[in-house]
């Protein structure tokens, strides 16, 4: 069973009138995650990165540390399928920030498969990182939310999740279910003070990126960071990052089932 390590807090003491924001980000060690933290301390939040990847993780919060001259950013090293450890280290994150204003789960994984490929151990992968990790971790943040009426929740889905294609159908149904399940905890807590944001971003340049053909729309993870930055000051509950695979995937969501099946992407 994978264990969790914490380093010791390295966030001082703040005056309750002069208290900054604080924030989580789950799956943190690279792409869109790091960016993500990276701004958020640029707006002033204390962050609170999680990753299995200890020296990028190390790596990012003396990079945001060094920039803003104070501790803004701390690192938990954490495997998202280490799912039992997850309660412990919820309250831990909270008493080491002293609360918490918003939460981010970004931990996702691609595992390839071949277009003929039936392959149990690889579904699981992915199935246990982007939903059952997120399940456990978001459903910790919700309940806290909940209880304090406010706070803000955003999961890192994909516009793989809006339908079901032929590449990679694990991955897909891992995707579709975060958005469902996203959805029904919005639909609880919005009448809570609660706001919850699902973004679906398209090709990212990241690790899961790498050796894929692809290059059409891709951006930066910084350029994704920003669309997020910007729903969760306008309170969205839905974006695509970037803006334009909003009407793609209309499009795609749109062919009917009989010519869909034929397709190969």
């Amino acid at each position: 069973m994978p264990q969790t390590k914490t380093t010791p807090s390295r966030f001082p003491a703040e005056p309750p009138l002069l208290r900054r924001p604080r924030a989580v980000i789950v799956g943190a060690s690279s792409g869109i995650g790091a960016a993500l933290a990276a701004r958020l301390a640029a707006e002033g939040y204390r962050v609170a990165v999680l990753a299995r990847n200890k020296a990028r993780l190390s790596a990012l919060c003396e990079d945001i540390n060094r920039a803003h001259g104070e501790a803004r950013a701390a690192a938990y090293t954490h495997d998202v399928t280490d799912l039992k450890a997850i309660p412990a280290l919820f309250q831990r994150l909270v008493k080491d920030l002293g609360g918490m204003d918003l939460f981010v789960y970004c931990a996702g994984v691609t595992v390839p498969v071949k277009i003929d490929e039936f392959d149990t151990h690889k579904d699981q992968q992915m199935l246990q990182t982007n939903l059952a990790g997120a399940l456990a971790w978001l459903g910790c943040a919700a309940a806290l939310f909940q209880g304090a009426g406010r706070g803000q929740l955003v999961g890192i889905s994909s516009v793989a999740g809006d339908r079901g294609r032929v590449l990679n159908p694990a991955y897909n149904a891992s995707k579709a279910g975060l958005d469902a399940y996203l959805e029904g905890l919005r639909n609880r807590l919005t009448r809570r003070g609660v706001h919850v944001l699902t973004v679906k971003p398209g090709f990212v340049d990241t690790d899961q990126l790498k050796g894929s053909p692809r290059t059409f729309g891709v951006i930066s993870p910084e350029k994704a960071a920003d669309g997020i930055w910007k729903a969760l000051r306008a309170r969205q509950q839905l974006v695509y990052v970037p803006w334009f695979w909003r009407y793609i995937m209309l499009v795609i969501r749109l062919v009917p089932s009989f010519i869909f099946r034929r397709l190969s992407f």
